[in-house]
């Protein structure tokens, strides 16, 4: 079988593959509860070097695609730019706070303790206003987004949250005295965007200069066919052995914080989508411009979840359920992003 026959089939069983390790990394965290012990050991700043080097092999691909001339035409296409920073910031946390106010406190007040739905409010606030830095580099490489434009917009959002998060936070939340964890930010940044952007744009300059840019469309890039899903893939694994133990001990709780995340990550992205295809705008730009607002900065919420709420607390739980279901939702807007394509301009 060829490798783009390969491909073929692994790609239209992807849910299959996915629902597969969501099971074996459940399956993981409660029947080899060392696994994820040990892994769990190599963190810091809230950030898991594991997870960062698998995600760091799912956006290398597409780093490799960037070259500095199409960073300089994402800059010239501020529409895209618009609809990426008003949705994540003008409409996102606050769509997230009533969303997540509504199900907490009355659609699920039989379920739910007041103080608890308190909680969990927090969590969902703390997810919205944080817009994803690194994994939106996946989601863009498998709706065929435009390289260039993605680093442009998380580079962007990343200079955004250092002045707006905590003000929105803090007006959402009602509290005073949040403080970003700087390390975390940092590292992040960091670690999904400096580190894989400079060695990918060193091993693209050596290639090209060495073999040739048809070589390296045509041969060196299929070389890592199959690498983001390959990495994506095991991300879930080790995610859901994480938190394996929370899932089965609490499932119904899961369920109860998951439904006002899911609508609310549906209802961003289609907002985006269907501004990006009012204006005309490409599919390789539509695409990333929804997909960064839909997904979230997971890493800091959990973070500032930790430090203002506690370990076990509701506010950490409603995080965490953000990292659980983001992957699953995100792949089925891949997929619907994918299936709209040409109704998008070239």
């Amino acid at each position: 079988m060829s490798t783009k026959e390969g491909m073929s089939f692994f790609d239209r069983f992807l849910s299959l593959w996915v629902a597969a390790c969501i099971v074996a990394g459940i399956a993981i965290g409660k029947l080899l509860p060392i696994v994820p012990e040990v892994l769990g050991k190599f963190e810091y700043a809230s950030v898991s070097i594991p997870i960062a080097i698998l995600i760091w092999i799912m956006i290398f691909p597409m780093m490799l695609k960037i070259d500095f001339g199409s960073v300089v035409n994402a800059i010239k296409m501020p529409k895209g730019l618009t609809v990426t920073l008003t949705v994540n910031w003008l409409i996102k946390p606050f769509t997230m706070f009533g969303i997540a106010w509504l199900f907490f406190f009355v659609i699920f007040k039989a379920f739910i303790p007041g103080e608890m739905a308190k909680e969990y409010l927090a969590g969902a606030i703390l997810l919205g206003a944080a817009p994803c830095t690194a994994m939106v580099f996946v989601w863009s490489h498998l709706t065929k987004g435009s390289p260039g434009y993605t680093l442009v917009q998380v580079a962007i959002n990343d200079l955004v949250i250092l002045v707006a998060y905590i003000p929105i936070v803090t007006f959402l939340l009602g509290v005073s005295g949040i403080a970003i964890p700087w390390n975390t930010l940092l590292l992040s940044v960091i670690l999904f965007v400096v580190i894989p952007l400079v060695s990918a744009s060193l091993t693209r300059r050596l290639v090209i200069k060495r073999k040739g840019m048809d070589y390296f469309e045509n041969v060196f890039l299929r070389k890592f066919t199959g690498t983001t899903i390959s990495g994506l893939l095991l991300t879930l694994i080790i995610i859901f052995s994480f938190q394996g133990d929370v899932i089965l001990r609490s499932p119904f709780n899961i369920l109860l914080i998951a439904v006002p995340l899911v609508i609310q990550t549906f209802l961003i992205f289609f907002i985006a989508y269907g501004w990006s295809y009012r204006w005309k705008l490409p599919h390789c730009i539509a695409a990333p411009a929804s997909m960064i607002g839909a997904s979230n900065f997971f890493e800091l919420s959990v973070a500032v979840a930790i430090v203002l709420f506690g370990l076990e607390s509701g506010a950490t739980l409603a995080t965490v359920v953000g990292v659980l279901v983001e992957v699953p939702v995100m792949l089925t807007l891949v997929r619907i992003a994918n299936r709209t394509r040409n109704r998008f301009p070239e």
